[in-house]
């Protein structure tokens, strides 16, 4: 028997997907099938300044996760990873080079050119 899935709702404070990122991410939940889906992102340890981003698509919130909606997609990211985040907005690039999703971090004190690795 599933029990239920104990998350929290959060808001933008938190994160925010502006709307380059929200219709790209529709756009690929859609094609796999699973337009209820969510986008995790979760701050590991690793990338050239100490922390990177991990992003994945996945079909909802985990337990003690923080779902935020926001420009229409949600957004899950677990407690710990949370608190790197905060405050954060998420956007998409098609650059050849550094294109995909970007995440502007005001918490980050030191990046790296690559846009994916800060340290806080």
């Amino acid at each position: 028997m599933n029990a239920a899935v104990n998350y929290k709702i959060g808001n933008e404070k938190l994160v925010k997907v502006l709307e380059g990122a929200s219709s790209h991410l529709r756009g690929l939940l859609d094609r796999q099938g699973r337009p209820d889906g969510a986008l995790r992102i979760a701050v590991v340890g690793g990338g050239c300044s100490g922390l990177q981003y991990k992003m994945d698509l996945v079909d909802g919130p985990r337990d003690r996760d923080i779902l935020v909606p926001s420009n229409g997609v949600n957004v899950v990211i677990d407690p710990k990873s949370a608190l790197f985040v905060s405050g954060s907005e998420l956007d998409f690039s098609d650059d050849l080079q550094q294109g995909g999703f970007k995440v502007s971090n005001p918490n980050a004190v030191v990046t790296c050119s690559c846009g994916e690795s800060f340290a806080a």
